[in-house]
């Protein structure tokens, strides 16, 4: 039975989609005006003339920022990260989530008591940097992909979600002549697809946002990723590699830092449609049984 709705329920309605559309719009304009400062010509930038849309489209900013080697070089660097650090990560935390998922594992309680403990205490950052320094990986891509190949947090979501698959499943793998290694392959991991979608993008994000870690660890500015490089630009102005394309321009113009943010955020956000469908799910799975 259609029940028609009220005045007020109306009412109510257009209030929320007025509210949320606004809410879209404050969260959008930023990232607007950024794009439309990128691709303004600098005159109409330095007199103040962008708002939305530029008067003029020019994509001189962007021609400069990717004939620079270092900035392009730092791209890459970032690419490498992100694709690399990525698979570690899924593949040590799979490897790991799963025989702690399993509760005839021996010694599993204090491997998640462990594992529970360096979520609230960590070592520091001192004795992290010794730690890397003597592994030899200092001023290496590495120093950002090994430290952090495991998310405890991650781990225990993946734990919970591979402790809601029926264990009816891997037993009849296992009646089919399937080892330990096939059934986590076939069985287990075709079903977890939501959770390990959803962890490829937090992964995936945290490593292409790789910030901090490349301040302590990478002191060579031909392996900085992509946001030191940016930080770089924005805070301090300027750049040594791009004072020499600049000229006799010490100072980096607006047009350049902006152009600089749009390369730095955009790729990253296509790697949300790829992983959408699966994305909600995964969220929610798993983190409600212990």
């Amino acid at each position: 039975m259609h029940i028609k709705p009220t005045l007020g329920s109306r009412a109510f309605d257009t209030a929320n989609l007025i509210v949320l559309t606004l809410c879209a719009f404050i969260t959008l304009f930023p990232f607007i005006y950024i794009m439309a400062t990128s691709l303004a010509p600098l005159q109409q930038v330095l007199r103040g003339g962008v708002i939305l849309w530029p008067e003029q489209v020019t994509w001189d900013a962007y021609t400069t920022i990717f004939s620079n080697a270092h900035f392009v070089r730092s791209l890459y660097t970032t690419f490498f990260i992100t694709v690399v650090g990525t698979l570690t990560n899924l593949l040590f935390t799979t490897f790991m989530a799963y025989p702690l998922a399993k509760k005839r594992l021996k010694g599993r309680r204090i491997i998640l008591f462990l594992v529970v403990f360096s979520i609230l205490f960590s070592g520091g950052l001192i004795p992290s940097y010794m730690i890397v320094k003597s592994l030899g990986m200092i001023n290496t891509v590495w120093s950002l992909i090994v430290p952090g190949a495991i998310s405890a947090f991650n781990l225990i979501i993946m734990k919970n979600f591979f402790q809601s698959i029926p264990e009816e499943l891997e037993e009849a793998a296992r009646i089919d002549g399937c080892k330990n290694l096939g059934v986590l392959f076939r069985i287990v991991l075709p079903l977890s697809m939501p959770a390990l979608a959803t962890f490829t993008l937090f992964y995936a994000v945290g490593h292409w946002n790789q910030f901090f870690a490349a301040v302590i660890y990478v002191t060579k500015s031909n392996l900085w990723p992509i946001q030191v490089v940016l930080r770089q630009m924005i805070i301090e102005g300027s750049t040594q590699e791009f004072e020499q394309a600049m000229g006799e321009l010490k100072i980096i113009p607006t047009t350049i830092k902006m152009a600089a943010i749009i390369v730095a955020t955009v790729p990253i956000l296509f790697v949300y449609p790829f992983l959408q469908k699966h994305f909600a799910k995964g969220v929610l799975l798993g983190s409600v049984k212990g």
